[in-house]
């Protein structure tokens, strides 16, 4: 993965940042570079554990609160990002050496700047949260294809983007999909499938906004990932008190399990590295190859769920569109390649 002109920054630097050089595609004629495809590969990666880490937190070991496993990755992120930055291995500012220590961590007039993103992550991350408890593993990453239609729309209303007809065929197909798999779902709970709606709403305006104010707030991802823990971090800590979240963590009987403790810690760890390759993925490429790369994932999530947690009736309707949603996102990812 490229980093940027300054030889002292170990890590790579943020999507935002202004390349020095032209980006090396990843093959002549194609509209992805060698970046964007590494980012978007990270991200799938994080993504497909992370969801299996949080389903086993919530459902396996019943634990009752979303939002503190929440907390507990925002407060989790800073303390990385902070760490990182004392050591001076990442900086939070585009064109910034990450041996410069000069400039405060982020500025006041930037994080206000910024807050527009942080409110619209903190939703994001409550939606998601608790729509992968509603639902099995099958279903919610079936039902959270539908994003893509969200995704659309909302960069159609901030930025008027537009797009091509063999694109438009492949978003079709997705969705296409991912009703007729749905369609007879033994297990419906129409909570859960409105969370699920909800959270792939969120999760569009979140990713629109990052392409937005992503690029024009100074900051690389490593900053704007800072941003948000810094904002959301003291609003979702005031909402688990006023709803008795932290009380009840503390009377949970496997609060001290060691496998708990276990699964807790690595979805701490995979929820930074996730947000890190979201940034990356969405700012080099665009909110709706981020919002494809989700769907692309989803097959091993739903194998690995299917094994690991199970919840799904073997049906023939819902195994075609399971297909039919591979075969549109497999044909978004060709015409994305080869530049339609």
């Amino acid at each position: 993965m490229a980093t940027t002109s300054k030889s002292s920054s170990i890590l790579p630097m943020a999507a935002a940042d202004p390349p020095p050089r032209v980006e090396e595609k990843l093959f002549k004629g194609s509209a992805m570079s060698k970046r964007g495809a590494y980012a978007a590969i990270s991200y799938m990666s994080c993504a497909v554990l992370l969801v299996l880490f949080n389903k086993a937190a919530l459902s396996s070991y019943s634990f009752p609160c979303a939002n503190v496993i929440t907390l507990c990755q925002m407060v989790c992120s800073c303390c990385f990002l902070y760490a990182l930055r004392s050591a001076k291995l990442i900086s939070f500012h585009a064109n910034e050496a990450a041996t410069d220590t000069s400039k405060t961590l982020v500025p006041l007039k930037t994080l206000i700047d910024t807050s527009p993103l942080a409110l619209t992550y903190l939703l994001y991350m409550l939606a998601t949260m608790e729509s992968v408890r509603g639902v099995n593993v099958p279903m919610y990453t079936t039902l959270r294809r539908t994003t893509v239609v969200f995704t659309m729309i909302v960069e159609y209303i901030l930025v008027r983007q537009r797009y091509t007809r063999p694109i438009l065929g492949s978003v079709g197909l997705i969705v296409l999909g991912a009703f007729i798999a749905g369609s007879r779902d033994l297990s419906f709970d129409s909570y859960g499938y409105l969370v699920v709606f909800l959270s792939n709403i969120t999760t569009a305006i979140y990713l629109a906004t990052i392409a937005r104010i992503g690029k024009s707030s100074g900051l690389n991802s490593f900053g704007l990932m800072w941003c948000n823990g810094i904002l959301c971090g003291p609003i979702l800590l005031l909402w688990t008190l006023f709803r008795g979240d932290l009380e009840m963590t503390m009377s949970f009987p496997n609060l001290f399990s060691p496998g708990f403790l276990v699964v807790l810690l690595l979805s701490c760890i995979l929820a930074f590295f996730l947000n890190y390759s979201i940034f990356l993925n969405t700012t080099l490429n665009s909110a709706l190859t981020q919002t494809i790369c989700g769907n692309l994932k989803d097959l091993f999530t739903i194998t690995l769920g299917w094994v690991i947690f199970g919840g799904l009736p073997f049906d023939l309707l819902n195994v075609i569109g399971q297909l039919l949603g591979f075969i549109g996102s497999g044909m978004y990812a060709y015409y994305k390649l080869i530049g339609k």
